[in-house]
């Protein structure tokens, strides 16, 4: 008897398989990363053709063993828009790289799926064209510091790495300064040879993107310039690129993308 199953995921990367199929790769909350074929959804007309990234599915699949076959295809919901600005659509790829970078196989990460979806749909809501690309910018920072301490690697942002003292950043005192060690996290003072210090007001806003929202003023309006955005934005990459297998090439192109744009 062959057994099928229904499974609810996003899809993260979508590749051909022979000569007429696909090969899927999709996130669920149920079993972390996974791998379908899809047959003859490379053919015109195929029922089955609905298999593009970004795209929020569920499935109904066979097989116990090896490479599962999809059998039918429901979209939920797609992502489409994003791809409407190389800002957002190197953010949403910065966010599928990440996933796949720390969901391991078949061990999944509880809220991994609704936290992706979540950032998804705020990069989707960005109206404001006049500062579209710091806010672009803000939020995969945030979406980054989110599903890295998701997933097991979250910066240390609390506390002294060398000291244990607590990183209490002295607003208004712009002689102070923490520098972060990539291996370790950040310590208090402006050390030599490391890649980054931060000011108070760039270390109180790192702290800030782990709460739910983006930070903003009493207007609404986004806290920080662009240069301090673009500053914790390396912070990310080079948490990234000493704790995770390699590193996001989507967060360089974002980064390209956005300083082009706000010359």
């Amino acid at each position: 008897m062959t057994l099928q199953k229904a499974l609810k995921g996003l899809s993260l990367k979508v590749g051909p398989l022979g000569e007429n199929d696909r090969l899927l790769t999709m996130l669920s909350e149920e079993e972390g990363i996974s791998r379908f074929a899809v047959p003859g959804a490379r053919r015109p007309r195929s029922s089955l053709a609905a298999t593009s990234p970004l795209t929020l599915l569920e499935l109904q699949v066979t097989g116990q063993k090896g490479l599962r076959k999809v059998r039918q295809i429901k979209i939920l919901r797609s992502y489409s828009k994003l791809g409407e600005r190389l800002e957002t659509l190197a953010a949403a790829q910065a966010i599928t790289e990440l996933s796949l970078l720390l969901v391991a196989g078949d061990h999944p990460i509880p809220g991994i799926l609704e936290t992706v979806l979540l950032h998804l749909g705020r990069l989707e809501e960005e109206r404001d064209v006049q500062r579209s690309s710091v806010i672009t910018l803000a939020k995969i920072v945030q979406a980054c510091v989110h599903l890295l301490a998701l997933g097991g690697y979250g910066l240390p942002i609390q506390n002294c790495c060398q000291s244990g003292a607590a990183l209490d950043p002295p607003l208004g005192d712009w002689d102070w300064r923490c520098s972060l060690i990539p291996d370790e996290g950040f310590a208090i003072g402006a050390l030599a040879n490391t890649p980054i210090q931060l000011n108070p007001s760039e270390l109180a806003l790192l702290q800030r993107l782990l709460r739910p929202v983006l930070p903003t003023k009493r207007d609404g309006d986004l806290l920080g310039p662009k240069d301090a955005w673009l500053k914790l934005l390396s912070v990310v990459e080079y948490w990234i690129n000493n704790h995770l297998p390699r590193n996001l090439c989507a967060l360089k192109m974002l980064r390209e993308s956005i300083m082009n744009s706000i010359q």
